[in-house]
C-alpha cells in the first residue's frame, strides 16, 4: 500500500477544483469564510511575534537613555520677555 505524500498545500483540500489554479482563485473568493490559515502557520507566526517583540524590548533596554530638554526643566518658569 502506497501512502500519500503529505502537503501543506490548501489547494488539495478543496473538493469542487477542476484542476486548474484559476478556478481555486475564484472559489476562494467566493468563500472566504471556508478558507483559514493552518493551527501550525498560525502557531509558527505567533511564535515568531512573540520572539520579534521580546528582541525588540531587548533592544530597548540595552539602548542608551538620552535627557531630551534638560536645560528647560532647570530654568525658572517666569521667564518672560522684557516687560514696560
Amino acid at each position: 500500500m502506497t501512502r500519500r505524500k503529505k502537503t501543506r498545500s490548501l489547494a488539495d483540500k478543496v473538493t469542487i477544483r477542476t484542476g486548474r489554479r484559476k478556478d481555486y482563485k475564484k472559489w476562494r473568493h467566493e468563500n472566504p469564510d471556508q478558507v483559514t490559515s493552518s493551527t501550525r502557520y498560525t502557531q509558527k507566526k505567533r511564535q515568531q511575534r512573540k520572539l520579534q517583540a521580546a528582541r525588540k524590548l531587548a533592544r530597548q533596554e540595552a539602548g542608551q537613555s538620552i535627557v531630551i530638554h534638560a536645560e528647560q526643566q532647570t530654568e525658572t518658569p517666569d521667564q518672560g520677555g522684557p516687560q514696560s
